[in-house]
């Protein structure tokens, strides 16, 4: 599981030739509304408006070059620890 501003998502999957990350909570599912952040990730939203999954590109790259993946959406930045060991485990 991993944790991003208080939202908990249990499913994961990495592409480690693209280095993207896919966040989804439960079974992922396709979104009513998906929302850009500034640094090119995407937020999902279900029709009620919450949060169902995310999309973090340059996951492992930013990380390695920023020791942090940032994030504007919903608030502040991820700390290294939390997406680290699903990459870890992904590798």
């Amino acid at each position: 599981m991993t944790t991003i501003s208080g939202i908990t998502f249990d499913q994961h999957d990495y592409d480690d030739r693209g280095d993207v990350l896919y966040l989804s909570i439960g079974d992922p599912q396709v979104p009513a509304e998906t929302l850009p952040t500034p640094e090119g990730h995407a937020v999902d939203f279900d029709s009620d408006g919450k949060v169902i999954g995310m999309v973090l590109v340059n996951v492992r790259w930013l990380m390695e070059r920023d020791g942090e993946l940032r994030i504007t959406w919903p608030d502040g930045h991820v700390s290294h620890d939390d997406p680290a060991s699903v990459l870890a485990r992904a590798a």
